[in-house]
């Protein structure tokens, strides 16, 4: 009979295309792994991989046996949670994505209250883009991902929790005494700096300016950081989303900010997770327990 464990080797094979490196992910030797793998291809009468000293292939056929595999593995997960679920509330482990524009903003904000307020919750953090995070959330390896909005999430529930808007940063030589709004059209002539293509805060605040996708920009660096190093050193431009400013520039003199006057809000703050996960009354208490953590620091913290 089919085992799940099999199945689950055979899934990491395909995600590492690599005996090795599936088996190290999986815990066990690679013997063990090769073994079962072995096993489930003869208990099936097909062949699921083709391997060689040098690379790992799935087979036209192989590919069909991991979707169904990955179905199971999805329901088998989703009824480990339904049994989570008659716990206490938040007190077994929750798998969250974050993007990078988000979290290292978000967490310092968000984790102090929850941690105290639900000591035995036990929170993996996961930061990658938005596209491997959804794939992620879509193939059940993490619960759920928190992006921000507009973000394309097919096939996916979103559970909105935030909004803000974004804020010009230049040197503080450069901006004009009593400015706190400029426009696009200011932008334009600001020698404009974002992110590298691949990051959605980048999409996000062409879109808020209504400037064209395709329009080129002097640098593309891979951190908001690395954009308020530049900014400070006078060689152009940016835009932050409202949740960083306190990190990035409040002990900056050499920094001011004024907001972006376009239509906002420019971005929107959301959970995504499975349609038929199990588990989204914790997602829910969760985006409360965000949501409400961060009007409190706003509140407060009037940058």
């Amino acid at each position: 009979m089919i085992s799940f464990k099999q199945l689950n080797y055979a899934l990491a094979v395909e995600k590492n295309l690599h005996f090795k490196r599936a088996a190290e992910s999986c815990s066990v030797s690679q013997s063990a792994l090769s073994t079962a793998l072995s096993q489930l291809e003869s208990q099936l009468g097909l062949q699921i991989f083709e391997r060689d000293n040098k690379k790992v292939l799935v087979t036209p056929i192989g590919k069909k046996v991991l979707e169904k595999a990955q179905e199971i593995k999805l329901q088998l997960d989703d009824i480990y949670k339904l049994a989570d679920a008659q716990r206490s509330v938040l007190s077994y482990p929750i798998s969250i994505g974050i993007i990078p524009t988000i979290a290292p903003y978000l967490l310092p904000i968000v984790l102090p209250k929850l941690t105290q307020q639900y000591p035995h919750l036990e929170l993996e953090i996961v930061e990658e883009q938005s596209h491997i995070l959804v794939d992620k959330v879509r193939r059940g390896e993490i619960d759920t991902a928190i992006l921000a909005l507009p973000y394309a999430c097919d096939g996916l529930l979103t559970f909105e929790f935030w909004q803000e808007d974004f804020y010009w940063i230049t040197h503080s030589d450069k901006m004009q005494s009593g400015c706190t709004e400029v426009s696009a059209n200011q932008l334009a002539r600001s020698n404009l700096m974002l992110l590298q293509d691949g990051h959605c805060l980048k999409d996000q605040a062409l879109a808020a300016c209504k400037f064209p996708s395709d329009a080129k920009h002097s640098v593309g660096a891979t951190s908001l950081n690395t954009l308020i190093q530049l900014v400070a050193g006078k060689l152009g431009t940016t835009l932050v989303p409202e949740m960083a400013l306190e990190q990035l520039i409040e002990h900056n003199p050499l920094l001011s900010k004024a907001r972006l006057s376009e239509s906002g809000p420019h971005r929107r703050i959301a959970f995504i997770v499975r349609p038929n996960y199990s588990g989204v009354n914790n997602i829910e208490l969760l985006m409360a327990q965000f949501k409400g953590s961060l009007k409190q620091h706003f509140q407060k913290n009037k940058i």
